[in-house]
């Protein structure tokens, strides 16, 4: 069996599964419950120690085998409910394991998606929107395999995408960037006709501006009428809202004022202002918007207001903010639950709990009705604090009261059971979100993740890693960098390497001292051959951010995956 340090595949190698591993094959079952290793705690305290074999650590395979399907193994979702059934119908359990077999596929490190197109084309699954839509958010933090699935599925008889399958297949482009390829797909969707919405428009804006590209964001607004998308006052906040939200209000601030003539401002372009002012800890420019809103016949309304008191709670100047909330109620404009949500959870985080506790009695006796957000930030005030078993009762009360816990609710409850190492507990939390059909997301992960780095538990590693692929999440660059990161401080530094492979293959550019991390103590470890190895990732990413694109192509790939496209789509015009 390899070790981490000889696993380390090349750029253009595929994964393939690793027979015979024992740790792999106890993630890679589907269907399998809560490990025995958890269930059955050491009475030493060490609940998810590894044996010795840890260090024999590869990332999991993602998929059922072909063995395990050819001894007649079926495809189930991975469940950490004991006794995990099967698909309630035949029709559910076609549809799985379709999915599975794309994703086995798709799991393959491809060089290009026209690569994966080929690949695809003896696949011998039914598609459908709804497996469009798994698939790609499956696979939304790899976008050659997203993209490659996408053309493939684009090219079957029988199926055309729908425009939310193009809205997903745009944001992911934009999401690493490939932004020649994400304008291909928009013009194709304006010559298929009626495809382009502001809904599409809005998440090109927003990938543009969140890579610095603000220019070429106004030009999109600009330029959307010729797909037949009104410029008006709605999406004319859209703009606002995407430049204040990216570091650019200055930009904001130029585009109302130059649009104001032609599109009519509303409230929310004031308070879209207002809040861009406020987020750049502009006061005084924020106060005169307000002023100015005033002259347009616009009186500030309590999100104007809960806009400065956020900025001001940044500030720490709660003076200010209780001064403000009095202005609020002597004008008849009293605060809401979101304004004290604010309020309390800044006071929370400054260390002034009782304080925090204080607007919660508050906002009861105001006859103001809490909703998940607001208990939300007293359960992590109450984390924050040690106060577990207080946390854990606001659950109740939450039911009590008619606000169902959501997703928010059980992460904050995770991330504080992590923080006091309470990892049983915080594993529970996993099985009851699943017993209340709350679907997890990245945050819901990322504490456990941490705390497994932490303890160096690469079982429950690898379990979480499984679950989370199963339910449809995949690491982002935050992810990716703490793993890597933490592994490393945490005396597994070849672990890490696996991690740092991946990201740099699925297209994230780890930061510089991500990569000092990993060869400092790789050097410390006298691994040298792994150390070799993360030399030629370092290589490889400096290189595809020079060229801005996450697979090393020379001559106009986005040209020629614009073709392909417009090939495997052209029945659809």
């Amino acid at each position: 069996m390899r070790r981490c340090c000889q696993v380390i595949l090349s750029p253009m190698r595929k994964h393939r599964p690793h027979k015979g591993n024992h740790v792999v094959s106890c993630f890679c079952t589907a269907g399998f419950g809560l490990p025995d290793w958890f269930r059955n705690p050491k009475k030493d305290g060490g609940s998810f120690d590894d044996d010795d074999d840890n260090d024999d650590f590869v990332l999991p395979i993602t998929y059922d085998s072909v063995e395990e399907r050819s001894h007649g193994g079926s495809s189930r979702p991975l469940s950490i409910l004991p006794g995990c059934s099967t698909p309630a119908s035949h029709e559910d359990a076609e549809f799985e394991a379709d999915v599975d077999e794309v994703s086995r596929i798709l799991s393959s490190r491809f060089a290009s998606p026209e690569a994966i197109v080929i690949a695809m084309d003896c696949c011998p699954v039914r598609v459908s929107g709804r497996m469009v839509d798994k698939i790609l958010r499956r696979f939304s933090s790899d976008w050659v395999a997203a993209f490659g699935f996408f053309m493939w599925a684009g090219a079957q008889e029988g199926y055309c995408h729908a425009a939310d399958s193009y809205d997903l297949m745009v944001d992911i482009l934009g999401k690493f960037k490939q932004f020649d390829l994400m304008w291909g797909l928009v013009s194709q969707m304006g010559e298929i006709g009626g495809l382009v919405s502001l809904a599409t428009m809005t998440k090109v804006m927003r990938r543009l501006a969140g890579a610095s590209r603000w220019t070429d964001a106004i030009e999109a607004f600009n330029k959307m009428d010729r797909f037949g998308v009104v410029k008006d006052t709605k999406a004319m906040n859209v703009l606002l809202d995407t430049l204040c939200k990216e570091r650019s209000v200055k930009r904001a601030r130029g585009v109302f004022q130059e649009l104001r003539g032609t599109v009519p401002p509303d409230e929310g372009s004031f308070n879209t202002l207002v809040h861009g002012w406020c987020k750049a800890r502009m006061l005084n420019e924020a106060r005169d918007v307000m002023k100015e809103m005033e002259e347009h016949g616009f009186s500030p309304s309590v999100i104007t207001y809960t806009s400065l008191i956020e900025a001001y709670c940044m500030e720490k100047d709660f003076q200010t903010v209780y001064a403000i909330l009095n202005t609020m109620r002597t004008k008849g404009c009293p605060p809401n639950v979101i304004t004290y949500t604010i309020v309390m959870h800044a006071l929370g985080k400054a260390g002034r709990t009782q304080e925090a506790l204080d607007v919660f009695d508050k906002v009861k006796r105001d006859g103001c009705a809490p909703d998940a957000s607001f208990y939300n930030s007293l359960i992590y005030i109450l984390g924050r604090a040690g106060r577990l078993e207080d946390a854990n009762s606001m659950v109740d009360e939450m039911c009590r009261t008619g606000v169902p816990p959501n997703v928010a609710t059980f992460n904050t409850l995770i991330s504080a059971a992590c923080d006091h190492s309470q990892a049983e507990n915080a594993l529970k939390l996993l099985v009851k979100m699943e017993v209340q059909s709350c679907k997890p997301d990245i945050k819901t992960y990322t504490p456990l993740l941490k705390l497994c780095c932490k303890r160096q538990w690469m079982k429950m590693l690898l379990f979480l890693i499984c679950h989370m692929f199963k339910k449809d999440i995949t690491p982002d660059f935050s992810t990716y960098t703490l793993l890597v990161s933490w592994l490393c401080r945490n005396g597994k530094p070849a672990q890490s390497c696996l991690f740092l492979e991946e990201m740099v293959l699925k297209g994230f550019m780890p930061k510089q001292e991500t990569f000092d991390l990993v060869m400092e103590k790789l050097d410390k470890g006298n691994l040298h051959s792994a150390k070799k190895k993360v030399q030629l990732l370092i290589v490889q990413a400096a290189a595809a951010k020079h060229t801005g694109s996450s697979y090393l192509r020379k001559d106009g790939a986005a040209a020629q995956h614009c073709a392909v496209l417009s090939n495997t789509c052209g029945h659809e015009s």
